[in-house]
């Protein structure tokens, strides 16, 4: 007996088979409409919890998640797109800044950083937010592998002057993480451009208003 696609068998094999693609697609919509809000609460806390890490402890009372500007300058920041620029308060007196900077001379490559800065432009702390640097030589960049990136706390452009923020084999001040000069190299000149940024649009960082579109950057 013939069973080909124009046959009762055939035709009821494809319209199962369509069936079956719907209910997969409204399912797979479905599942995602649930976990969306879970996905993107996770997100959420995995910010907090990272720009809480790199006050040290500090206190604030805002969402610093929406009080934020996106800045564009590809010389300082190493990007030719927004970056973010976060702005913690206490009572609405700002505490710190929390700038994001690429550091793209990274031995596996483009870093980035989060840079905190109290307003007066003294550095309160450092983290690395991404990258592909090899374990178990420059992946002490890390936090959870090593404290070298702690040794820039309570530092400015003054301690030590900007022609000393560099590791001590270029002639700097800083000590580079063992057998990772290329990377302690990039970490130190990303911190230090962060600085720079800050120091050349304090008077605006806190003053600018939030815009989460972007429509508020300051460009250098």
């Amino acid at each position: 007996m013939a069973t080909g696609p124009d046959t009762a068998p055939g035709r009821t094999r494809a319209w199962l088979a369509a069936g079956t693609a719907v209910a997969a697609v409204a399912l797979a919509l479905l599942v995602h409409h649930w976990a969306a809000p879970r996905i993107a609460a996770h997100e959420r806390a995995a910010s907090i919890a990272r720009l809480t890490a790199v006050l040290g402890g500090m206190r604030f009372d805002n969402d610093v998640l929406a009080d934020k500007i996106e800045v564009r300058d590809p010389e300082l920041l190493d990007s030719e797109h927004p970056m973010p620029v976060y702005r913690a308060r206490l009572a609405g007196r700002p505490v710190a800044a929390l700038i994001e900077v690429a550091a793209p001379g990274g031995y596996g490559g483009a870093m980035r950083f989060l840079v905190a800065v109290h307003p007066d432009g003294r550095l309160i702390g450092v983290r690395v937010i991404t990258h592909h640097e090899t374990p178990g030589v420059g992946d002490g960049i890390d936090p959870r592998k090593s404290s070298w990136l702690a040794r820039f706390e309570g530092r400015s452009l003054g301690d030590p002057p900007v022609g000393e923020w560099s590791v001590r084999k270029d002639g700097g001040t800083f000590d580079q993480y063992t057998g990772a000069t290329v990377t302690s190299r990039a970490a130190v000149g990303a911190v230090r451009d962060a600085l720079l940024w800050y120091e050349a649009h304090r008077a605006q960082v806190f003053t600018t208003p939030s815009d989460p579109s972007g429509a508020g950057r300051t460009e250098h």
